[in-house]
């Protein structure tokens, strides 16, 4: 995958901005996360869901992004493109309280910075019409798990602590969109989906091993031309 991503990296600087159209992508849209029942085997979260008071599509998170886009020809073109996303749950234990009978307060907190190099394909070339298009291509993820708050020990003792896992992870992104042209804008909508998982440190006591990463972004697009 690391190769992959290289490559993808390398054959879009080549291409030659004086031969190629070229513009700036800016998104802006939604990320829902995969389903309870379609994430990786010892997610951290699937694993909470037996004794804290969440749901899998809390992480919901708005998604903000840029991309930079290249022409290879008339039908293909290439992407090397960043984004943002973050999403702070806050929940409690289902079956304990304190001896005062306040909830046990936490926060979870994942934090993903997707970077994407990418090749689409449009059917009907670079025209000045409606494009449809679709692609795929390679990501590196950088992303930060945490779990803040009061914690139940063995022992049944309350007692305060921040756990935080963090790291890069690569898997493959697959995307589709529409988009129209508006003077030297280009305005659209893109549903992408990702697919990564993350190593959690087996030293700070999370419930599971890993952080699935994968989902959809689903997204309002604004080309640039130039």
């Amino acid at each position: 995958m690391r190769r992959m991503i290289l490559v993808l990296v390398f054959g879009i600087a080549a291409a030659s901005p004086a031969a190629a159209q070229q513009s700036l992508s800016f998104h802006l849209g939604g990320f829902s996360p995969r389903s309870a029942d379609a994430r990786v085997p010892n997610d951290v979260l699937v694993n909470n869901l037996s004794f804290l008071a969440f749901n899998i599509n809390d992480f919901n998170s708005v998604s903000i992004g840029g991309e930079y886009l290249v022409g290879l020809g008339d039908k293909f073109e290439g992407g090397l493109g960043v984004g943002f996303q973050t999403r702070t749950v806050p929940t409690v234990y289902l079956d304990f309280v304190n001896q005062n009978g306040r909830e046990i307060e936490q926060d979870l907190k994942l934090r993903v910075v997707p970077f994407s190099a990418t090749v689409r394909f449009l059917p009907l070339g670079h025209h000045d019409a409606v494009t449809p298009y679709f692609g795929a291509g390679a990501g590196v993820f950088a992303w930060r798990y945490s779990e803040t708050g009061e914690f139940l020990a063995t022992d049944s003792s309350i007692f305060p602590a921040t756990f935080v896992g963090s790291g890069t992870a690569t898997g493959p992104v697959i995307l589709g969109g529409l988009r129209a042209p508006i003077s030297n804008w280009d305005l659209g909508f893109e549903i992408r989906y990702q697919a990564a998982k993350g190593d959690l440190p087996a030293d700070q006591g999370f419930s599971g091993r890993q952080i699935d990463l994968g989902g959809f972004t689903y997204a309002f697009t604004a080309n640039v031309r130039f």
